[in-house]
């Protein structure tokens, strides 16, 4: 009796064993967070800080040398076009002016007495009392005498010129950026006095590093924006330096500004350059969580069929928050989160 019971108990047992199988949920394959690469992936936005400047930059000097003996303006002066800005004692001048005239009078006079000289030789050759010879002798000197006279005038307006060139005046509207000559000073011909700074046009000059002037492009549109005025502007790259600069290694990248939007943005200001720059377009930019590092090596997972597998790429750059990497095309799905909790194969279910 006693050991149709324990049959009977044992029988239960297997039968609630079974039962309980039966029941058991299968395990449901890991959500992964996925984002699908596109040819977009590949800009990304790149931030400069530059200086506002006039397109237009002229090094005033002098025509002449001689002694400083006024200055009409200092740095920052606003100035219109005729406006005087420097003058030159014009005494040295005046003399060589008046010494031009007296030499225009004496050149007048032989001019004046060859004429008369050759006019007496040609009556007379006309009479046959002289030989063809001499009156050729006299008309060259009339000649001689005559271009005498048209250097003697030339060289008195030279030098009437050059009294004019004792006063420096403004080419163009602007305002005066430097000053590197002072009342009293003796300056030389050619020589840098005023620096002017033309208004009517303004524009943003930003230095760019030598691993990031490829991306940038002559006429590329940029945003610009500036630190005192909070304006938003847009820009126009219009010229990039050919060469670095020896101390920064860094490019000058000119950008034009058609559009102020007010008198407020002065010279000098601070602002803001924004590019978005496009690398090639096989470089990728996606999260840092992406990355599977597994020595040196940097991988990501890919998603295909619902299932993962591993894929080497390679890192051109990175931020705090972003990776550009290549090795990946425009369609692949790759998981950005969790990405260390993954194996090789595994059934997995996406999530955008």
């Amino acid at each position: 009796m006693q050991k149709k019971f324990l049959a009977g108990i044992c029988a239960a047992s297997f039968l609630f064993v079974g039962c309980r199988s039966d029941e058991v949920t299968p395990v449901k394959p890991p959500v992964v967070k996925v984002r699908q690469v596109s040819l977009s992936d590949n800009a990304q936005t790149e931030n400069y800080s530059g200086v506002v400047r006039g397109r237009y930059e002229t090094n005033l000097s002098f025509q002449v040398g001689g002694k400083i003996i006024s200055r009409d303006v200092q740095a920052g002066s606003r100035v219109l076009a005729g406006d005087v800005l420097m003058t030159l004692d014009p005494k040295d001048v005046v003399e060589q002016s008046h010494s031009a005239a007296a030499q225009v009078n004496s050149a007048k006079a032989q001019l004046q007495l060859a004429k008369t000289n050759y006019n007496r030789y040609a009556a007379l050759f006309k009479e046959e009392a002289v030989a063809a010879a001499v009156l050729d002798q006299y008309k060259t000197q009339l000649d001689a005498a005559q271009a005498a006279y048209d250097a003697a005038i030339a060289q008195a307006q030279q030098s009437q010129n050059a009294l004019e060139y004792t006063t420096l005046t403004a080419d163009a509207d602007g305002v005066i950026s430097n000053v590197n000559a002072e009342v009293g000073q003796v300056v030389a011909a050619g020589q840098n006095v005023l620096t002017l700074v033309q208004t009517r046009e303004l524009e943003v000059v930003a230095n760019i590093p030598e691993n990031k002037i490829a991306a940038v492009q002559i006429g590329q549109r940029v945003s610009v924006d500036f630190w005192a005025t909070k304006d938003l502007v847009s820009g126009t790259v219009r010229e990039i330096s050919p060469m670095a600069d020896s101390a920064s290694r860094t490019f000058a990248v000119k950008i034009s500004l058609p559009d102020l939007p007010s008198n407020a943005v002065q010279l000098g200001m601070t602002a803001n350059v924004s590019m978005v720059s496009v690398d090639t377009p096989s470089a990728i930019v996606l999260p840092l969580s992406a990355i599977y590092q597994t020595g040196d090596a940097a991988q990501v997972w890919l998603v295909d069929g619902g299932k993962v597998s591993l894929r080497k790429v390679e890192v051109t750059a990175f931020d705090a928050n972003n990776v550009q990497v290549r090795g990946l095309a425009a369609g692949d799905k790759v998981v950005v989160a969790g990405v260390h909790k993954l194996r090789d194969g595994q059934t997995v279910r996406t999530a955008n």
